[in-house]
């Protein structure tokens, strides 16, 4: 699709918020999935390592997704949002402070779009031990011993939302955020379903995706939020972790084709889907879009087959895209208005 000209340009996705009627059930799952946790008005934050005061939050309530956060790079631009979009700049009361614009997307997902909150220095990094392989053995007289623990939260990477119109929604984000696209997934040749789109931040490398639009099946909401971890062992062990904790597993270990994370996903009690990857895709603004089949987008490159995939009557991933292009051109069609008909 040509290039709009967007309002701002975010540079990263900033947080999720759910709503959980057991903030202390909610607390134990983030503890275990790698955040450091605390509470603060009424509402429970989790953060990595990287000095921003929260990239998780839960809000006392009946289960749900509410919200996700988009960084902007400045107040200016809150400023340049807000006055195009008719809202106001509000002060945002919660840790970290700072700024906030709230809209509300096509399918009334609310987005909010912060700036200017305090970071405090980032934890240092997790050491990423020498590795032998075949062609290098810099790890000499020196056993690897690896601590059990949770993975380490380095960050917030992505989240995934599912829309009922994906044209409609990718004009939406990329007009207001100044979106580019890495790939586009198409259900069928010439039937698009949706689109990994990442920060335009010119020659800064930016991830593969910050935010991946979904026209799938159902209704609309969060599928997915990711959080990247230190490294491959920190994800293993912090798999290890979950699984010893009796958490419920939903997809994973495997490497991703689109993106090409290491990746592993888990349900937090509410069953909200959270995952742990490393090992993404960086990409400048002069990287083309590419298009990629839906085939594509349930295959790995090694590891556990995407979970519709994983049964012995399992149907063939293509037969599954045929069938989703004819669901999706049927619901095109109908959206269609009549030749007539006032707009």
């Amino acid at each position: 699709m040509p290039a709009i000209a967007p309002i701002i340009r975010i540079v990263d996705v900033a947080h999720v918020r759910f709503a959980a009627p057991d903030l202390a059930m909610m607390r134990g799952f983030l503890n275990d999935f790698g955040f450091e946790t605390f509470e603060a008005g009424g509402r429970l934050y989790g953060r990595g390592c990287d000095g921003r005061a929260f990239v998780h939050v839960t809000e006392p309530g009946e289960a749900r997704f509410l919200a996700v956060g988009l960084r902007a790079a400045s107040l200016a631009d809150l400023e340049t949002l807000a006055s195009a979009e008719g809202v106001p700049v509000e002060a945002l009361e919660e840790p970290g402070g700072g700024h906030v614009v709230r809209l509300v997307d096509p399918d009334g997902h609310r987005v909010e779009v912060v700036a200017g909150q305090d970071v405090r220095a980032p934890a240092p990094p997790l050491s990423d031990p020498p590795r032998n392989t075949a062609a290098a053995k810099p790890r000499l007289r020196a056993p690897l011993r690896l601590r059990n623990a949770p993975a380490h939260i380095q960050r917030i990477g992505h989240a995934v939302l599912r829309v009922r119109d994906f044209r409609k929604s990718e004009a939406w984000y990329k007009g207001r955020f100044g979106l580019l696209t890495s790939d586009e997934v198409e259900a069928a040749k010439g039937v698009p379903l949706g689109a990994f789109l990442r920060c335009d931040r010119g020659d800064v490398p930016s991830d593969h995706h910050t935010l991946f639009l979904a026209e799938l099946p159902g209704p609309p909401g969060l599928l997915h939020a990711a959080f990247e971890v230190a490294n491959l062992d920190d994800l293993m062990l912090g798999h290890q972790h979950l699984k010893s904790a009796g958490r419920k597993p939903a997809w994973g270990v495997g490497r991703h084709i689109m993106g090409s994370q290491i990746f592993d996903y888990w349900l937090d009690p509410f069953g909200n889907e959270l995952e742990h990857w490393t090992d993404g895709d960086l990409f400048t603004a002069a990287d083309p879009p590419q298009k990629q089949t839906f085939q594509a987008l349930l295959a790995v490159q090694w590891g556990s087959p995407h979970p519709m995939q994983a049964g012995r009557l399992a149907p063939p991933a293509r037969l599954v895209g045929l069938l989703m292009a004819l669901r999706l051109r049927l619901a095109r069609l109908f959206r269609r208005k009549p030749e007539g008909t006032p707009a």
